[in-house]
């Protein structure tokens, strides 16, 4: 199953993924719970408490909202239930631009509260933001960009921008391999920025 946003003759599905996408971006845990199944394939509640230090009912209600959402499933053939997660992609086009949301961001999202520098992007320039610094830190994190060229385009503050963008890059560097829709993230490279003369 995939949440395209041009799959045509589905509107009600195209809707809905398009909610849960919304959903996963505004909340961090899940976010991170989705990325964590997806990384891992197949797992138990168990593994989901243990790796992610988080409470039983409070695995079962996350794991819960995302089968709901649909960007879990639950195999329940067996006495242990196991969840796998649904590889997602939305794209979205604004005034001819296309921008596509995959796991990378939700990743990103996840890790926000966890990483104090991209919980501060979050919070005080918001997930486009976050999205944009995103296209730097691809380019960035294989060589193609350097930092100062990255961190100058990304209007910020510059030691705030290399935080961030090191930040960005560990998210990069573990989603490359997991994120099947990793190519469709817009990059910076496909635009160079204009370099200093």
């Amino acid at each position: 199953m995939n949440y395209m946003s041009r799959t045509a003759g589905n509107s009600e599905r195209a809707i809905n993924g398009l909610l849960s996408v919304a959903q996963l971006l505004e909340e961090p845990r899940l976010a991170r719970l989705y990325t964590f199944v997806l990384r891992e394939g197949e797992v138990t509640i168990d593994d989901i408490g243990d790796a992610l230090e988080m409470p039983r009912t409070t695995a079962y209600s996350d794991t819960g909202t995302l089968v709901e959402l649909g960007m879990l499933t639950r195999d329940e053939t067996r006495k242990t239930h196991r969840y796998s997660a649904v590889p997602i992609s939305l794209t979205a086009t604004l005034d001819g631009d296309e921008h596509t949301v995959t796991p990378t961001l939700i990743e990103a999202v996840g890790r926000a509260p966890r990483d104090q520098d991209l919980d501060l992007l979050l919070e005080k320039h918001g997930l486009g933001k976050l999205a944009a610094a995103l296209t730097y830190a691809i380019p960035y994190a294989d060589g193609a960009m350097s930092e100062r060229v990255a961190a100058r385009e990304l209007d910020l503050q510059y030691a705030f921008a290399i935080a961030v963008l090191q930040a960005l890059r560990e998210v990069v560097l573990d989603m490359q391999s997991v994120d099947p829709y990793f190519e469709a993230i817009p990059s910076a490279r496909e635009q160079p920025p204009e370099t200093d003369a």
